[in-house]
This record gives C-alpha cells, structure tokens and sequence, in this order.
C-alpha cells in the first residue's frame, strides 16, 4: 500500500486549507483512513479518520465542527478539509490506513504516507 498525501501550505488563521492522501496498492473494504498530526516537541496525535466501509467518520475533540473527512471511492482518495484554522493547528499532518479497531490509536495503522506540512499564521 502506498499513501501519498498532499495539499499543506501556509494559511491565515480564521483561513482554510484542504489535504489530500491518494492510496494504491489493495483494496480498502475493510480498512480505516486517517490523519495524525505532529507539531513540534509533540507526540503524534490522531485528528481524523474514516471507515471505507460505511464512511463512518471521527474527529478529535479539538478539530470538531472545524475538519471534515471525506473518501472519494473511484479515485481511492481521502480528503480531509481544514476550516478556521487556528495557529495551534500548524504541524505536519500524515495519512495513515490499517485494519483498525481503535480509530484514534496510531499503533494501529500499518501504512503512512509522507507528511505535509501545515503552518496556521496567527
């Protein structure tokens, strides 16, 4: 499996910004994606993910009502979409996709992508 993320930049607080991770590689029926984020001197932290299967979809309490996920079937792609953006936001964000039971546990995810920075100026 390969995930190949894409779409960090520079925003404005308040401003938005979209990801993208591109998968290839299996079929995803029973798989979940996510994004973790790592900021610097911080621990990798779950912020989103969504179950292929059903399109169940679960945010960290800090990004709710701000972060949407999506998955778009043909093209194997999740898309997880960055609204008021807030300064504590900016890190580097991987996708990640696994047979998972636990959503939010990044042991969990067998395959991740690249990074893709995201830096929120406030």
């Amino acid at each position: 499996v390969q995930l190949q993320a894409s779409g960090g930049g520079l925003a404005q607080a308040g401003g938005s910004l979209r990801l993208s991770c591109a998968a290839s590689g299996r079929t995803f029926g029973n798989y979940a994606m996510g994004w973790f984020r790592k900021a610097p001197g911080k621990e990798r932290e779950f912020v989103s993910a969504i179950r292929w299967s059903g399109g169940s979809t679960f945010h960290a309490d800090s990004v709710k009502g701000r972060f949407t996920i999506s998955r778009d079937n043909a093209k194997i792609t999740v898309y997880l979409q960055m609204s008021s953006l807030k300064a504590e936001d900016t890190a580097v964000y991987y996708c990640a996709a696994g047979s998972v039971k636990n959503i939010w546990d990044k042991r969990e995810y067998d395959y991740w992508g690249q990074g893709t920075q995201v830096t929120v100026s406030s």
